[in-house]
């Protein structure tokens, strides 16, 4: 079952997310129907997001991840709640590349180096707020850690990961991310050194996993000698929450002159979820209705 781990070294410095998504991402394939390019990258974002959105205090808050770069595959957008519920969706989703030098997916070269990434907060009160940076490699993992370290000015270090199998299904998929608590301490450094020191000798994240690692585990070897605690275990997994009524307020939001024009082109007209593919399919008299109601506000 997928699921994020979250935990704290014992001196309060470093905190840790570890997660597996492995349903998570094969939902979103089946859903995208996605070639194995779009599926590791939408997947590795998707993953991000998790985790980013564990760090969510107010129940009604969310983040978007929107990275778009001069690679094939488009925008990647990816939408966490507080739950670490998320949805997302990447434009070309049947980009086919070959695979890189060493035989793996070529992330990189789908998403492309030329772009950004940019991510937004909602913390469910005030302004929402965003921050953008430059794409450092377009492989996700560096491109987030680099966000953080520029935009955020906190010290962080994510892996993220998903194996597709040969029929494009995804195998395994999850990451992990450390990253330094406000208000340094003496000894921070060392702890740094050794996380660095750590992650460099653990094998992929799709190999522990592959393994039969849980988060438990994962965590267990980032912290490698270092004393923590596990705080908290929580589900994740792909959820769209689209509905009639979100389209309806969507339809009249672009207002009343253009619903009539929809309306006499005659027919029905179909609105797509990007998240999930789901129709929802309005005909005259639908969009009469919606037209009335946009009259009324």
């Amino acid at each position: 079952m997928d699921n994020i781990a979250i935990a704290i070294t014992n001196d309060g410095a470093l905190r840790v997310y570890a997660a597996i998504t492995t349903d998570m991402v094969r939902q979103a394939q089946k859903l995208h129907n996605s070639y194995p390019v779009a599926t590791a990258a939408l997947g590795r974002t998707l993953t991000g997001a998790a985790m980013m959105g564990a760090m969510l205090k107010n129940p009604n808050g969310s983040i978007t991840i929107q990275i778009k770069g001069d690679g094939p595959l488009g925008l990647i957008l990816a939408v966490t709640d507080a739950d670490s519920n998320v949805r997302g969706y990447a434009s070309n989703p049947d980009v086919d590349l070959p695979l890189r030098k060493d035989g793996k997916i070529d992330v990189g070269g789908g998403v492309g180096t030329q772009g950004y990434i940019s991510v937004t907060h909602d913390h469910g009160v005030g302004e929402p707020y965003s921050g953008t940076v430059k794409l450092v490699s377009g492989e996700i993992a560096e491109d987030l850690t680099a966000y953080y370290a520029q935009s955020e000015q906190t010290p962080t270090a994510i892996g993220l990961g998903v194996l597709v199998g040969v029929t494009g299904v995804p195998e395994v998929a999850g990451g992990f991310l450390v990253q330094l608590m406000p208000g340094r301490g003496p000894d921070d450094d060392k702890i740094l050194a050794k996380v660095e020191e750590n992650i460099k000798n653990i094998p992929s994240i799709t190999k522990m996993i592959s393994s039969g690692f849980t988060t438990d585990d994962i965590i267990g070897k980032v912290l490698e000698g270092i004393e923590h605690n596990v705080l908290e275990h929580r589900k994740t997994g792909y959820r769209c929450n689209c509905s009639l009524e979100r389209v309806e307020r969507v339809l009249m939001s672009i207002g009343a002159e253009e619903l009539k024009k929809l309306m006499d082109e005659g027919g029905e007209t179909e609105v797509n979820c990007s998240f999930c593919d789901k129709k929802y399919t309005f005909d005259t008299v639908q969009l009469q209705a919606l037209i009335r109601k946009t009259s009324k506000k």
